[in-house]
């Protein structure tokens, strides 16, 4: 095929391929040591979480067969719903796919024509994506500071019939988090509706690892609430919880992430159900996760290193160029230490980084090692 459009594609490709910014897909490498996973408690493997996508296997089959408003919404889905609702302090919630759609389904077709939708920076990708396909006007404010946040919602305040606020809990390249006491005050002050991506935050943050909302006493607070089960619930898809049904209702009306796809298999939503019972017991698991992340933290600012103030498993170590993430990426690799070399567009120029996912299995003498092995 040599056609105008491949040679523009593969023009593209080759600029990527000459700034070390080209993506591959491979195989994931034998390792050791995986700080790639976001599989923040180790669940995956857990005995009660095999055992309920077991059962739900032999009960339903592998697949869900048809589309959630048709066939697809099995009792495994309302069961799982029925474990995340009083666990998110919600009322009303849908089961979706991916977390990718479930931030579509809400940004694209909650705000209308009259909104405005304000969202922090660093915000996901597929929060942005949706937003610019939103009939909504958008903005960005700058990432984690909510005395900008404050200052546009001041200007526009009487210029939109409802305002939204976006922001994660955790966030995927940092791990640094916002202030959700204050930003809930200021919610208090200037009324908007609040969504949240607890992503990152769920299964790590909180006294049941109900998440950073939980953990800071506001999710009462939280308007529309996003979270992944295949991070910390170590299975696959996503929810959006509410105290509106009225939100909900649109959804399933309105959202084609939700309508015109085939619906997650059982055996994943039975594993997260079995998961989130789990994860509320863990609450030393997660101490010790955290702790341990925040002492490597330390660590390697120590070392000359440059990374964030917080003590979220997400540990970045930001150097900068792409060619040096890569490198030292290889260099873990070839000891067994899996890592992840991130790099533009997924985060800002000269912010190349390493992204290590720290997770209950990891131990000091892992992490020794890391340090070791970045300064040799």
């Amino acid at each position: 095929m040599d056609t105008p459009l491949e040679h523009r594609l593969q023009q593209e490709l080759d600029r990527r391929r000459q700034n070390n910014l080209l993506r591959r897909l491979e195989v994931a490498p034998p390792c050791r040591v995986n700080l790639s996973s976001n599989d923040y408690l180790q669940l995956r493997s857990d005995a009660a979480v095999l055992d309920a996508a077991h059962a739900a296997l032999e009960e339903y089959g592998a697949g869900s067969g048809a589309s959630p408003l048709l066939y697809g919404n099995t009792p495994c889905h309302e069961r799982l719903l029925t474990a995340l609702k009083p666990w998110k302090r919600k009322t009303a919630g849908l089961v979706f796919n991916t977390g990718f759609m479930a931030n579509q389904a809400v940004l694209k077709h909650v705000p209308g024509a009259n909104d405005l939708v304000l969202v922090d920076r660093l915000i996901h990708h597929s929060v942005i994506q949706a937003v610019l396909q939103s009939p909504a006007d958008y903005k960005r404010y700058v990432h984690l500071d909510l005395n900008h946040l404050e200052d546009l919602l001041n200007k526009h305040r009487n210029d939109y019939e409802t305002i939204f606020v976006v922001t994660e809990s955790v966030f995927s390249m940092d791990g640094d988090y916002p202030d959700l006491k204050a930003l809930v005050a200021l919610k208090k002050r200037h009324p908007f509706v609040l969504v949240l991506d607890e992503a990152h935050g769920t299964g790590v943050f909180g006294p049941t690892g109900g998440g950073l909302a939980e953990e800071m006493g506001v999710l009462d607070e939280i308007d529309i609430l996003v979270g992944t089960l295949g991070k910390a619930l170590a299975s696959m898809g996503a929810y959006v919880l509410s105290s509106s049904q009225t939100v909900i209702d649109h959804l399933v009306n309105h959202s084609g992430e939700f309508i015109y796809s085939t619906y997650l298999a059982p055996a994943c939503a039975a594993a997260a159900e079995a998961a989130i019972g789990r994860v509320q017991a863990m609450q030393a698991e997660r101490q010790s996760l955290r702790e341990r992340a925040a002492t490597f933290r330390h660590a390697l600012t120590q070392k000359g290193w440059t990374t964030h103030a917080f003590d979220s498993q997400i540990v970045p170590v930001v150097v900068g160029d792409p060619d040096r993430a890569l490198a030292l990426r290889d260099r873990l690799l070839a000891q067994g230490i899996l890592t992840a070399a991130v790099r533009p567009p997924t985060v800002p120029p000269n912010s190349s980084r390493l992204r290590l996912s720290l997770h209950s299995g990891v131990t000091q003498e892992h992490l020794d090692e890391v340090l070791e092995l970045l300064n040799p």
